[in-house]
């Protein structure tokens, strides 16, 4: 059924995404002057431009993130965790000629953040959960490029644990649960703050408790002072925006989730 969730999931996604929307608003006016229909396409490709020019100048993303990197504290107090959990996500595969090299993406604060805490709580455990997404799961071990980068970092073999066959979220609260070591403290829980209320409702799902949520990789913010061309970026952050809107209501639909925005697992 996970198989089937991350195709479709992959597929509305890649129609509903707004780069691909402004793609299908500039395809009309095309379509419209094959018909001879010379004022709807003037009309659509005016539309089309003035959109294009509102992302490009306005944070349009920051008002959609705020809420969801607002919905749980940064730099929480924590007093003995059980464990680090840190969601994947944050690495990249290097090309062919960077010679397997371990690299990070726009996520990477993930991997830094749980360092900082591995060396702030030296006596627990890092319990790594993603693996590749592909259409059916991987071998355990076969892609462990975040892994790697917190060996890289100085993490001892020993305190880490990886889990690399989940493909969503809800696979990483599932796969995971079995793995976590038994302790009296909370679980502190990494994950890019805009990702938290879905990492935290399908944790809760999957049978978690005592869990910390611990934000990073924040994305929004001011909305003024981020007024400026800047197309590539405004419009990178608004997929990012909208792709966790859906994915928290689709999570939400489907069960995957204890709440639109859980604030615990009890």
């Amino acid at each position: 059924m996970d198989t089937v969730f991350l195709i479709v999931s992959k597929a509305v996604w890649l129609l509903v995404r707004p780069e691909t929307l402004m793609i299908l608003l500039f395809a009309v006016p095309l379509v419209c002057l094959w018909c001879g229909r010379t004022k709807a396409a003037i009309q659509t490709l005016s539309l089309a431009l003035g959109l294009t020019v509102v992302i490009g100048i306005f944070p349009l993303g920051n008002l959609i993130l705020n809420p969801l990197e607002r919905a749980y504290p940064a730099n929480p107090p924590i007093k003995d965790p059980a464990g680090i959990l840190v969601l994947g996500g944050a690495e990249s595969v290097a090309p062919a000629h960077a010679n397997s090299m371990a690299q990070v993406n726009d996520a990477g604060d993930r991997l830094i953040v749980a360092m900082h805490l591995a060396r702030r709580f030296p006596g627990v455990v890092v319990l790594y959960t993603g693996g590749k997404v592909a259409l059916t799961p991987v071998e355990e071990g076969s892609f462990e490029v975040g892994p790697a980068i917190l060996r890289q970092l100085g993490l001892p073999e020993g305190r880490l644990i990886v889990e690399g066959r989940s493909r969503t979220t809800a696979e990483n609260a599932a796969l995971s649960r079995g793995m976590a070591p038994e302790g009296h403290g909370p679980w502190i829980l990494v994950t890019s703050a805009s990702h938290m209320s879905r990492a935290l409702g399908s944790f809760c799902a999957a049978g978690w408790g005592n869990l910390l949520p611990y934000p990073t990789d924040y994305r929004g913010g001011a909305i003024w002072g981020k007024i400026g061309w800047n197309l590539a970026g405004n419009l990178g952050d608004l997929n990012i925006a909208v792709k966790e809107w859906i994915g928290l209501l689709a999570y939400w639909i489907t069960g995957r989730t204890v709440a639109f925005f859980p604030t615990d697992c009890t």
